[in-house]
């Protein structure tokens, strides 16, 4: 059994806008889904960036109020080391002064002075840097608090977006519409160009190979097919191919542009379907669909062109 997967892919496909279609309604609407879904996968990421911004920012905020906890703490017991210094160093000074006499009293009582004076400006600077301390963390929490508010107003926004997107991306997909192909089996929703084929692969429903096949004498492989390009219409946008498949040769003859083209093989119970969007001079380009669960079908249908 063959693997669509391993085998050999396509040249690079450059898509024109194609000569017929079967309207402007597909196109129109896969065009829509597709900025839905850009949208939605957006507004995901975003969610997902504010939540890890917020918690990089709760966590800094976190450690700084560690720190600066720490730093206080120790700043205090420093301060209070050097005012517990002092306050022994004046009274010393005052025990000093009450036993001299005459100029050492003096000066022993202008010493006293000065080291007062120095602990009340001590004390005062003390105050000072806790109170400095004090407003820096109030604004801290302020901080906190806006940008906890900020992100949970964010949050709720972002859900809400994701919400309506999810749910206008819903209704986009409901009013698409199948076609029927050329063995009158409802097909897969069908692309005409480039953009739309990029969001069938994204839906993953089936497999996807795109290809741009020249006339040749030889087909040429796409997928686990074979294609043979036999005549083109470029003005009429109408082409024949032969399909090669299990070894059988089936013939499209004048088929149109977006026309899904439909032929069994033995490895699956659905059909394959090949769709050309373009029709040039002795060239066609397009892409191939098959089944993503290939089971064996208990008897082949019968292929007709």
């Amino acid at each position: 059994m063959s693997d669509p997967t391993n085998a050999p892919q396509p040249s690079e496909v450059h898509y024109l806008p194609p000569a017929h279609g079967p309207g402007l309604k597909i196109p129109i609407l896969f065009g829509i889904v597709i900025a839905l879904v850009a949208a939605n996968v957006y507004l995901f990421l975003q969610l997902d960036q504010v939540r890890t911004e917020m918690t990089a920012m709760r966590e800094s905020i976190l450690n700084e109020l560690s720190n600066l906890r720490e730093v206080s703490t120790v700043t205090t017991q420093t301060h209070q080391r050097r005012l517990e210094a002092m306050r022994e160093e004046l009274e010393a000074a005052r025990r000093q002064a009450a036993l001299a006499a005459g100029q050492a009293k003096v000066e022993a009582t202008k010493r006293a002075e000065e080291l007062a004076q120095r602990l009340e400006a001590e004390q005062a600077r003390q105050r000072a840097e806790q109170e400095k301390a004090r407003l820096a963390l109030s604004q801290e929490l302020s901080e906190v608090a806006k940008t906890a508010d900020a992100t949970k107003t964010g949050l709720s926004e972002v859900k809400t977006e994701v919400s309506a997107t999810r749910s206008e991306l819903e209704k986009t997909i409901a009013q698409l519409k199948q076609v029927t192909g050329d063995l009158g089996v409802q097909s897969g929703l069908i692309a005409t160009n480039a953009r739309e084929l990029e969001a069938l692969k994204a839906l993953g429903d089936r497999n996807y190979f795109e290809f741009d096949i020249k006339k040749t004498r030889q087909p040429i492989r796409v997928g686990d097919i074979a294609v043979k390009l036999k005549k083109t219409d470029q003005k009429k946008g109408r082409f024949t191919i032969d399909v090669v498949a299990d070894d059988k040769i089936v013939e499209k003859k004048d088929r149109t542009i977006n026309e899904p083209l439909q032929f069994y093989v033995s490895a699956a119970r659905q059909p394959y379907e090949l769709v050309v969007n373009e029709v040039h001079k002795d060239r066609i380009v397009g892409y191939l669909a098959t089944p993503k669960v290939k089971q064996q079908r208990p008897q082949t249908a019968k292929a007709s062109s």
